[in-house]
């Protein structure tokens, strides 16, 4: 039986586990320390562990993840979303190990992954496009010269990003040296690399996207739109398909441009071709995500098509089973279920699922990689899960999306879910007369949001190994951190806490200090961001805690648990 190995974690990991299960594959997951007892670990046929406990030893180590597939026998790579899915390092070592890469070719990955190269052929192809750079800028002095030449605002952005991640909106002109600077650090964290580029950004606009799938031969099919407006940080929170409100010209507009994009590479498998919306009908290709979007699920549901499934067919020669792109029926919902507190700025919140209840009933949808009694981990990406719902027209999909919001409870770290239930309630959310965007968060919502309780820290979920025999054999032995704590006895009795001391400069969240912003020894006023830290993938300022002459007490590169001590603020 055919072997496929997935080089992801949590949801998407148990997508394509139950898409495997159905197309009669076996499954390898693999996972990083804190993952041995995962969901997605559970229902694999296999399971292989990377050796590690963070992101750079596990699912991003190409070395590791080649390792895993040669150990347990795959015959072919799913690399999912985020990670490595977007590598074309990757996807070349997957291929030229033998196997066979679920995804585009590396080629098409390193055209349309590089944002600069991709603005070029939309360019050529005639796609709608904002002014912008099309080459990296040198340094924070080219953005700044960019910005005077055309205003602003404008948007820095990453060239190697995604997700959302390596992207700074800039709306003063004396801010731009500063976030083209953050810019690039985010860019080299998450990616890699810190090439960034500079285009106009339309102020307030909508984020519009078509999901394609590409036969690696010219051919290809937009399957269909998603309007992905309700953004934080740049990263989506609720998606739907079909994008309401399109005129058929419009939606003609972007449709074609997606299919000319990805034509042009001989793009193969599933793909996402993004595009921006301003207020005034003005349109620009925004990027091209060359992997299966987190948001895939609302366009399965009105297309009627299963895109992990298709994704098997194109990659195993078998082509797409569609002719066209799918008539749309009826409406569908996203609603990304994250460990996060909107009402502290959607800081990220990793902890234990004390408690998950889970909506049902007809058109309800719940992808997860988390059972109740797990733990979102604070290494790696702070979302829960996806609840999608599904029904004959956008008001009455509306409906069944109150109803499962209602039924859904999750205790134990702060979640989303009370800003979902807000912000569907809201006038600009209504079908008639729908004016969501992409800053509508951040303008609207996020002042009426209320802070939650923090979760209660975590035990330490890494392994310790241990060389043991069995049978004449040495293998190794991985046993559960808490477990060995737990012979030792070192959970019988806990010391009283100790008293705070208000100079403390504590961590709002878990996470790396990435940079100081002020010096050791410099005076800060109450409330000054003082630290940035990177926190379940997102960069989170770290602010003071009152006005005093500050003391650095953990280096740059640190990784720090929630309420740990940075510095101090005398």
């Amino acid at each position: 039986m055919t072997k496929i190995l997935i080089a992801n974690r949590g949801e998407i990991a148990v997508r394509v586990i139950r898409a495997c299960a159905e197309a009669g594959y076996m499954s390898i997951a693999v996972y990083a320390d804190q993952d041995a007892d995962a969901l997605h670990v559970r229902l694999a046929d296999e399971a292989v562990g990377l050796g590690g406990a963070t992101a750079a030893d596990t699912y991003l180590s190409i070395d590791s993840l080649l390792d895993a597939a040669r150990r347990s026998g795959a015959d072919a790579v799913h690399p999912g979303y985020g990670f490595l899915s977007e590598s074309a390092a990757f996807a070349r070592a997957v291929e030229d190990a033998g196997l066979i890469w679920i995804g585009p070719s590396a080629e098409s990955i390193e055209a349309l992954g590089d944002k600069m190269t991709a603005r070029r052929i939309a360019q050529r192809v005639g796609a709608p496009l904002a002014a912008g750079t099309d080459e990296p800028l040198s340094g924070p002095a080219e953005a700044v010269a960019f910005a005077e030449e055309h205003g602003v605002p404008i948007a820095i952005k990453a060239a190697f990003g995604g997700g959302g991640r390596g992207i700074k909106v800039v709306r003063e002109l004396g801010e731009v040296a500063e976030a083209f600077d953050a810019a690039t650090r985010e860019a080299i964290v998450a990616f890699g690399r810190g090439e960034c580029f500079v285009e106009r950004f339309l102020e307030s606009p909508r984020h519009i996207e078509v999901q394609v799938l590409g036969d690696g031969h010219g051919g290809v099919i937009a399957v269909g739109d998603r309007d992905c407006s309700l953004q934080r940080r740049n990263q989506k929170l609720i998606e739907e398909a079909p994008a309401p409100g399109l005129t058929e010209r419009q939606r003609e507009t972007i449709h074609e441009a997606a299919r000319r994009i990805c034509a042009e590479v001989d793009y193969r498998g599933a793909g996402t071709v993004e595009f921006l919306l301003a207020a005034d009908g003005t349109i620009s290709f925004l990027e091209v995500n060359t992997r299966l979007q987190v948001e895939h699920p609302v366009t399965e549901q009105v297309a009627g098509v299963d895109l992990v499934r298709e994704q098997f067919r194109i990659a195993f020669g078998e082509g797409t089973s569609l002719s066209g792109t799918p008539e749309p029926r009826g409406h569908a919902f996203e609603f990304r279920i994250n460990a996060e507190d909107p009402g502290r700025g959607f800081l990220p919140s990793p902890g234990a699922v004390a408690v998950l209840r889970v909506p049902g009933g007809p058109g309800v949808r719940w992808d997860s990689g988390i059972e109740a009694g797990d733990a979102v981990q604070p290494a790696f990406d702070s979302m829960i899960a996806k609840l999608i719902v599904f029904a004959d027209s956008r008001d009455a999909a509306l409906v069944r999306a109150r109803r499962a919001l209602r039924e859904l409870a999750v205790e134990g770290p702060a979640t989303v879910i009370g800003f979902a239930r807000l912000a569907i309630e809201q006038p600009e959310f209504a079908t008639d007369g729908f004016a969501v965007h992409t800053q509508w968060i951040e303008s609207a919502l996020l002042p009426r949001l209320e802070p939650q309780l923090r979760p209660a820290p975590m035990e330490d979920a890494g392994l310790q190994r241990f060389p043991v025999e069995i049978d004449g054999r040495r293998v190794t032995l991985g046993v559960p951190t808490a477990l060995l704590a737990g012979f030792a006895g070192a959970a019988a009795s806990a010391p009283a806490p100790a008293q705070a001391d208000p100079a403390d400069l504590r961590a709002p969240a878990p996470g790396t200090l990435v940079r100081w912003l002020a010096d050791d020894g410099a005076t800060v006023g109450e409330g000054d961001a003082v630290a940035v830290l990177d926190a379940m993938k997102m960069e989170t300022p770290v602010t003071a805690q009152r006005a005093g002459s500050l003391t650095h007490a953990v280096e740059v590169g640190a990784t720090v648990a929630a309420d740990a001590v940075i510095g101090r603020i005398a």
